[in-house]
């Protein structure tokens, strides 16, 4: 049973890595097909949007979905979908086909987080479930340090199209490695005393039946609001960069600094969260996200680059707490479609941000996009309250 559980944890894990490492390139390969293209900012985030706005629109019916075709099936399935959208999009000429390829990659990893998450969740729980998500929730970092660096370093070499086709070779091996490796069978801890007790829960004390309670609904709400955040900072901080004199390869350098820090501040604030709990969590992190973002702006390349790992663990620290709190908030029968809500809220409000802060940012130029993006950091402290409130009745 112990080593089914490593398969299925470090399966996950291995996906989140490639998913997670597709998403997060992207930023180095914004300001290449800026250039290559002729786009603006606006352009630039519709990218963005279009890859995760194909992705969270996704992931509520993936969970739904799996159930008829089986997780494992569905897994790797999507997963090939996605490599096979990188491995096209070196082939493409034009900024539509380039629209169309990054569609095509976001349908397929709209299946990886939602399933990873489900089958995570079924295979640990306890004090274990926690630690569990914070692993997996830690090894997408892993890829956000790796196949960015390596797409800078590739960059050097190769030119664009070539190495994106090569990204999706990376993912057709990761298919077939998956296929092995990934069991055929999934681990359910959940008792069924455990069932009945969630689902005849309707006091008010628990989720009940339904899952879409205030806890969940506040938790769901900071989240949109963190990804927002970080996704439309991550979008602008390569033009940032630029405009200060940094190069290509200094920019997917720095990039990868920041997703570094990122995985530091999964992993800890993880574990931070379980011991002081997700609401302290939030309040200092996303604080300190604030007041990071606006210091990027008027100091030189230098000073930014050394500050840009303490930037990574406040901007993902947050989520980390956030993601492994929502089985807390819900049934355990209702985990999978819980986390397919939760992914399609946080990742649509991050697929939306890019294309606003995009037009704002051609409007009002990157610093002052930059600045408004860590003022608007502040707007969860009040959403901590209704989360508050619900962890006082369920005396969490």
């Amino acid at each position: 049973m112990k080593a089914l559980k490593k398969r299925i944890l470090g399966s996950c894990c291995g996906a989140h890595i490639l998913h997670d490492g597709y998403t997060d390139l992207l930023y180095v390969m914004f300001p290449i097909w800026q250039m290559a293209f002729g786009l603006s900012l606006a352009e630039v985030g519709s990218l963005k949007t279009l890859y995760s706005g194909a992705m969270a629109s996704l992931q509520v019916p993936s969970s739904m979905l799996s159930e008829k075709v089986g997780e494992k099936r569905l897994f790797l399935f999507g997963t090939l979908i996605a490599a096979i959208g990188f491995l096209l999009s070196g082939w493409t000429t034009s900024f539509l086909g380039l629209a169309a390829c990054l569609i095509l990659s976001g349908i397929g990893a709209s299946v990886q987080h939602p399933l990873s998450s489900s089958l995570t969740s079924h295979a640990f729980e306890g004090s274990e479930l926690r630690g569990a998500l914070s692993t997996y929730n830690f090894s997408g970092d892993i890829g956000k340090v790796l196949l960015p660096s390596l797409c800078a370093a590739l960059l050097a070499v190769w030119d664009w199209h070539t190495v994106t086709s090569v990204m999706g070779l990376l993912g057709l091996l990761a298919v077939m490695f998956l296929a092995v490796v990934l069991p055929k069978t999934t681990v359910t801890n959940h008792s069924k005393t455990q069932l009945n007790k969630a689902s005849s829960d309707t006091s008010g004390k628990g989720a009940g039946s339904n899952f879409l309670n205030l806890g969940f609904i506040s938790l769901s709400s900071i989240a949109a609001i963190d990804s927002a955040t970080r996704m439309g900072f991550l979008t602008l901080l390569p033009f940032l960069l630029m405009s200060k004199g940094a190069t290509v390869t200094q920019v997917g350098f720095a990039l990868s600094l920041t997703f570094a820090g990122g995985a530091a501040g999964k992993f800890v604030c993880g574990f931070i969260a379980a011991r002081f709990g997700v609401i302290k969590t939030t309040l200092i992190t996303e604080i300190a996200t604030s007041i990071l973002m606006a210091l990027t702006l008027p100091l030189n390349v230098d000073v930014v680059m050394l500050m840009l790992p303490l930037v990574g663990v406040a901007l993902n620290g947050t989520s980390s707490g956030l993601y492994g709190t929502v089985p807390e908030l819900v049934p355990p029968h209702m985990r999978s479609r819980a986390f397919g809500v939760f992914y399609t809220v946080t990742i649509g409000s991050g697929a939306i941000s890019p294309l606003v802060y995009g037009f704002v940012g051609d409007r009002l130029g990157v610093p002052n996009t930059i600045a408004l993006i860590a003022g608007s950091v502040l707007m969860v402290l009040p959403l901590t309250l209704g989360l508050k409130k619900v962890f006082r009745r369920l005396q969490v």
